[in-house]
């Protein structure tokens, strides 16, 4: 799958990230702009995924075989 970024730089308020360890167990993080990223629940993550303005998506290509689904997306607040 190729990914081709956007040539508009966009503004977000969190990013939230899941990737697999070496392992292929998941884990979920959430960094806002400017800010370290900080571990959270997997319940977390998917709350945001699910109740939160999606400005982007970006699926991340692992090694670690086709089992395993990596993605990070941007929230933002939703223009009026």
């Amino acid at each position: 799958m190729l990914y081709i970024p956007s040539p508009i730089s966009i503004s977000y308020d969190a990013m939230y990230l899941a990737i697999a360890n070496r392992s292929g167990r998941m884990q979920y993080y959430m960094q806002t702009q400017g800010e370290s990223r900080v571990r959270i629940a997997r319940g977390e993550f998917i709350s945001a995924y699910n109740e939160s303005n999606i400005i982007a998506v970006k699926p991340i290509q692992t090694n670690l075989g086709t089992s395993v689904f990596q993605l990070e997306f941007y929230t933002g607040q939703e223009i009026q």
